[in-house]
């Protein structure tokens, strides 16, 4: 015989049922937030996620409209009631590899890439950066790889 639980189901059913009414001030702040700085897709939807809840629009309406799924009109929903707009607004930290180099260890990547090429060459290669590059403090195990992509992001040429 299997037993359900039933708070979590009523959770669901209050949560769905349950109206967002912004301030005056929320609706400036998500407003603002919408115009304000590069926004990415998911913020921006946040964002108007809320204010189409404000409105009373229906979760499938807005599902539709935004062209997201409802658990995301849901999350958004309860992370407002439980700790308001700004935290709405926000992801969560993501998973990944951590940063490998400091900001001053890629200057230095920069810098050696940008200065007067060993004698006897025109110029850098990768391999002789490389090789230049592992003699220094803290650039023992970095490779080519690393490098190129480093000065592909600060569009450093080296030809």
């Amino acid at each position: 015989m299997v037993i359900f639980s039933l708070p979590l189901c009523d959770k669901n059913i209050t949560m769905k049922n349950t109206e967002i009414k912004l301030t005056s001030k929320e609706i400036k702040f998500l407003c603002n937030y919408k115009k304000t700085e590069h926004r990415s897709l998911r913020e921006f939807n946040r964002a108007n996620i809320l204010l189409l809840l404000h409105k009373g629009k229906k979760e499938s309406d807005i599902a539709d409209f935004l062209d997201v799924e409802r658990t995301t009109i849901w999350r958004t929903k309860q992370k407002y009631l439980e700790k308001g707009v700004k935290e709405a607004l926000q992801e969560k930290e993501r998973s990944g590899q951590p940063v490998k180099y400091t900001d001053k260890q890629k200057t230095e990547i920069i810098a050696t890439a940008c200065s007067k090429a060993p004698e006897g060459r025109v110029r850098w290669t990768l391999q002789l950066l490389t090789n230049a590059l592992k003699k220094q403090e803290g650039l023992s195990s970095i490779n080519r790889e690393s490098i190129r992509l480093i000065l592909k992001k600060t569009n450093v040429s080296l030809g």
